[in-house]
């Protein structure tokens, strides 16, 4: 159930090249094949935001994030970092990242240093296994959901693990309109510093997320005709929390309609407590020639 064969494999994304205080070569994709992980573009570039932020503790409160191109998992990236303001208790960067001169990702985020206020969250974390009850694994949904030995997954080599509470894995041209329910965490021990927790976050919240979209439908993500990718990735963080341990990822399918989906999610730590928010568009297309 543990991949921990994946250590360090998570800190190494986030070792950035200095090439200028506002530039920063990033490394390559863990897995081979495919396209770049849209969550290590997030992870990359909420590292690249904060090493330019003033030194009085600011942290990321919000990205908003468009995925323009499929990057290459071989080639390095380069992320390019813009200061649009450092004001009094607020700083927003933009962020593009590219790969031989053409943009892939461009991101805004706002930081802020930690303040209190008062508090509430709308939705309270279900009453759901713990992770030591649940053993579904991610390889085990890829299985299930038709992936051969001759057919794997790109991504299972990716530094994160998955344990599924609910899984979709019903007979094809069944609705599944439940929200997913799964425990996720970095497969990597995380130094205390905050921002590879943020970043571990961000990485995290771009998993399965756009998936579900097809659920209603009765499909998959992983039906053979099937050509989907994600469009952009909104987030907020609310508290502070480590990537490194067991969190709770609620989804949910919002909408889906002109050729696109939308779906929500929600972070939950094993106190309970909502320690981020995210949604993300996809794009839904269907090839003829399968």
């Amino acid at each position: 159930m543990i991949r921990r064969s994946n250590k360090g494999a998570f800190r190494a994304l986030l070792e950035l090249a200095p090439i200028t205080t506002l530039r920063f070569e990033a490394p390559t994709a863990p897995e081979r094949g495919g396209r770049v992980f849209g969550g290590q573009f997030l992870a990359q570039a909420v590292c690249a935001a904060q090493r330019t932020l003033p030194t009085d503790g600011r942290s990321i409160h919000s990205l908003h994030a468009y995925f323009l191109r499929p990057g290459d998992v071989d080639q390095k990236t380069i992320y390019n970092v813009t200061v649009i303001r450092d004001g009094r208790t607020f700083s927003v960067r933009e962020i593009q990242a590219q790969q031989r001169d053409k943009e892939l990702f461009r991101m805004t985020a706002s930081f802020t240093p930690p303040t209190t206020g008062l508090s509430y969250a709308a939705r309270s974390m279900r009453d759901v296994p713990s992770p030591e009850e649940t053993n579904y694994t991610h390889d085990d949904f890829s299985r299930d959901m038709g992936r051969s030995n001759e057919t794997q997954w790109d991504g299972g080599t990716r530094p994160y693990e998955i344990l599924y509470i609910n899984p979709p894995n019903r007979e094809r041209g069944i609705p599944v309109v439940d929200d997913q329910l799964m425990w996720m965490r970095v497969a990597d021990d995380l130094t205390p510093e905050p921002v590879h927790h943020e970043a571990g976050l961000a990485y995290l919240s771009d998993s399965t997320l756009i998936d579900h979209v097809l659920l209603p439908h009765g499909m998959r993500w992983q039906d053979q005709n099937f050509d989907g990718t994600s469009l952009d990735h909104v987030m907020w963080f609310h508290q502070k929390t480590r990537a490194d341990q067991w969190l709770l990822f609620e989804q949910s399918v919002e909408w889906t309609g002109s050729g696109r989906g939308l779906a929500s999610g929600r972070f939950y730590d094993q106190d309970g407590q909502l320690v981020a928010s995210c949604a993300q568009e996809g794009l839904m297309r269907w090839r003829d020639n399968v």
